[in-house]
């Protein structure tokens, strides 16, 4: 099956999952995120503002900044698929720009060095237990993450993950992978160990 006809598939399944249902394992995988030492040492996190059917990051955002930690949020530029992540101190400090998304604004905000972001949230769609994943298309995290050296993490629902995914030679894996069931440390990682 084609990086495309799975994308379509897992939205589709996904769209499925209830509201509540949709709350209630977002907030699981947000507790799990919260016991892992990649999440109590970060000073910055980078992270984008969900949309259902994704894993709810408003209530992480809000915990980072109760933790006193910094957050980082992309604006991006469609015309290069490229990512300028932003710090914000509020909610008020976004807007609504294309296709419904949830963007810093550039007059309120400042951008910061990937380097000084400690902790990556890449979302993504599909994912396999190597850390590889079929995002939403846009090749914006490809670019991103070629020269980012933090800890690249994904929150999914445990539907999401265990898929096979095909790998092209630009892919770059998250190093962990975290469902409501489980945390999924890729390869990478556990050989290191």
């Amino acid at each position: 099956m084609s990086k495309l006809s799975k994308r379509k598939l897992m939205i589709t399944i996904m769209k499925d999952m209830n509201h509540s249902e949709h709350a209630s394992k977002s907030a699981a995988i947000l507790k799990r995120l919260y016991s892992c030492e990649e999440y109590a040492s970060a000073r910055t996190i980078g992270v984008t503002i969900s949309r259902f059917p994704e894993v709810d990051t408003l209530p992480l955002i809000e915990s980072a900044w109760d933790s006193g930690k910094q957050v980082a949020v992309p604006k991006c530029n469609p015309d290069t698929r490229e990512m300028d992540f932003r710090l914000i101190t509020s909610f008020d400090d976004l807007e609504t720009v294309y296709m419904d998304l949830k963007e810093p604004i550039v007059g309120r905000t400042v951008s910061i060095d990937k380097g000084q972001i400690d902790l990556q949230i890449i979302p993504g769609v599909v994912f396999s237990d190597e850390g590889f994943r079929i995002g939403f298309g846009g090749g914006y995290y490809d670019r991103y993450l070629a020269d980012y050296g933090g800890d690249r993490v994904s929150l999914a629902f445990n539907q999401q993950t265990s898929q096979e995914v095909p790998i092209e030679e630009h892919d770059i894996p998250v190093n962990m992978i975290i469902t409501e069931n489980k945390v999924i440390r890729s390869q990478k990682i556990r050989d290191a160990k």
